[in-house]
């Protein structure tokens, strides 16, 4: 294509000696303007040509980027094939847990209608258990409030049941300070009073009282028993017992109605009983006894120890009429 125009110009110069001058002129002319729209041709085909190697490489550029666009598209797709198949993979596992998950739920569900039901049983039972507790509860408080009022009335027993054993010692310590201050002529080994259980007793030993194997009192006997008796009758509230007592040597020789210790204690006791109610004493507040050799003070194994077994005990106990009023009352309403 360059050299097309050089070689029309040669023709041209060869050919023109040849030719007349006025055809060679034209031709000349004609030449010059094939020349020169071959020169057009020849830049338009350029301008074409560029302009087709212009679009050639734009084409060239944008099939490229359609080429990289498709691999994209292409790996996009991949990606996408396999994340679909990944989520397909997901949403099975996902439905096949949703019906394990249902299949679970109603068992769960079973279970807790099973477990619903039993708690409501039990809860049944526990009101009803309740309702027996409220009603024995209303019957312990009744029983309880019933219970203060018998503790109430028991208390006011008890202080009216003090009361009375409080003058009873009382009267028991008045009563032995006037026995022993009426045979404080008599105390030592022979005589002794004291307190035991809230009764003044008398110990009379036989060598102030009796002979050996006597039942009548001395003379010094008899007269410690008056002042005894003298004593008693301003206690007309005191009651009186009699206790005679012997050693564990028996009788040598048992004559008439003494046969034997028994009868010994008993006939003693029975003297000074006689003996207090002629002194004064209301016959109905003494009573006799015997004991013979079985309340002994010591061991019988010594003469001194035999001495003090044989003995005659005086027991002064103040009547309990009050205070047997106060337990009377208080069984009788235990009784109820």
């Amino acid at each position: 294509m360059k050299h097309f125009p050089s070689t029309l110009a040669l023709l041209a110069l060869l050919a023109a000696p040849a030719l007349p001058g006025c055809v060679a002129s034209k031709k000349y002319d004609d030449l010059r303007a094939r020349q020169s729209a071959t020169e057009q041709a020849k830049n338009e085909a350029e301008r074409l040509n560029r302009q087709a190697t212009t679009e050639l490489k734009k084409t060239s550029d944008e099939l490229a980027q359609l080429r990289l666009q498709n691999r994209r598209l292409t790996d996009d797709s991949i990606e996408t094939g396999r994340n679909l198949a990944r989520t397909q993979q997901l949403y099975t596992q996902l439905t096949d847990s949703y019906d394990r998950l249902l299949k679970n739920s109603d068992r769960a569900m079973a279970d807790k209608t099973t477990d619903y039901n039993k708690v409501a049983r039990d809860l049944a039972r526990r009101e009803a258990e309740l309702g027996e507790l409220d009603t024995s509860l209303k019957k312990s408080r009744a029983d309880i409030d019933r219970l203060n009022q018998d503790l109430t009335a028991r208390e006011a027993k008890l202080g009216e049941l003090q009361k009375a054993l409080a003058e009873k010692d009382r009267a028991v310590d008045a009563l032995k300070a006037s026995v022993s201050n009426a045979l404080r002529g008599f105390k030592g080994t022979d005589l002794q009073v004291e307190m035991r259980n809230g009764k003044v007793y008398v110990s009379l030993s036989e060598q102030l009282l009796f002979k050996s194997g006597s039942t009548r009192v001395d003379p010094k006997g008899q007269d410690a028993l008056k002042q005894l008796a003298t004593v008693l009758q301003q206690q007309p509230e005191v009651n009186v017992v009699v206790e005679g007592h012997t050693d564990n040597v028996p009788f040598s020789r048992p004559a008439g109605a003494m046969q034997d210790n028994w009868d010994l204690s008993v006939l003693r006791a029975t003297e000074i009983a006689r003996l207090l109610t002629s002194g004064g004493v209301a016959p109905e507040r003494v009573t006799a006894s015997g004991r013979s050799q079985y309340v002994p003070v010591a061991p019988n194994s010594s003469p001194e120890n035999k001495a003090l077994n044989r003995r005659t005990e005086i027991i002064l106990t103040p009547k309990l009429n009050e205070l047997f009023k106060i337990l009377d009352t208080n069984s009788a309403a235990d009784g109820k």
